[in-house]
């Protein structure tokens, strides 16, 4: 009997413990708002995307599938990074009214992008770096051939087209959100809402 009472006390003490734990988590991830006098708490959630189930007509499709999760899952942070950091440079070039210092600007600019990016960058597939083209034109909403155009001029736009060329891809690829590439944005989506 009286080692009931004790493992019953500790339990519910320890009960009463993690209650208190939970309940100033909860509190500090609660805000508030003053609406007509009263103030009301309300907790932000994030959006959830219902989409129909994936009915696949065979394994290489559901492979396919996959797959693209994966490519979006690896690409996607770099897509929005390059969005990010052509917003930047952008505006940092309208500043800039020397041609000589625009070049200068952007050598080292792409000196510092190469030292961050090139060993990550290498070791993607050509799937994903197919994916990460796609995923560019989608967050900067302009083509890697025109990036690379504006940037580097129109004869390495050719050059490098050539190459994306030898390995079955093109700079020129748009993002198509409404046919080819509806199936990407679905996993953007979902990716983006932590639902995959």
């Amino acid at each position: 009997m009286k080692y009931r009472i004790i493992i019953l006390s500790i339990f519910f003490g320890w009960c009463f413990f993690a209650y208190g734990q939970l309940d100033e988590t909860r509190l500090r991830s609660t805000q508030w708002i003053v609406y007509e006098g009263d103030t009301i708490s309300y907790i932000p959630l994030h959006d959830v995307y219902c989409f129909p189930e994936m009915k696949f007509k065979n394994k290489r499709q559901e492979d396919f599938y996959w797959k693209t999760v994966r490519d979006v899952k690896k690409t996607l942070p770099y897509a929005k990074i390059a969005g990010k950091i052509m917003g930047e440079t952008d505006r940092q070039l309208k500043e800039i009214d020397n041609e000589k210092e625009r070049e200068k600007f952007l050598k080292q600019k792409e000196k510092e992008l190469f030292a961050e990016f090139e060993s990550d960058l290498r070791k993607m597939t050509i799937s994903q770096g197919k994916m990460l083209i796609t995923l560019i034109d989608r967050e900067c909403e302009r083509t890697a051939y025109d990036i690379v155009k504006t940037y580097r001029g129109a004869f390495s736009a050719v050059f490098w087209q050539g190459i994306a060329r030898i390995f079955g891809s093109s700079l020129k690829a748009e993002y198509d959100v409404d046919d080819k590439d509806k199936i990407v944005e679905r996993v953007i989506l979902l990716v983006e809402a932590g639902q995959l």
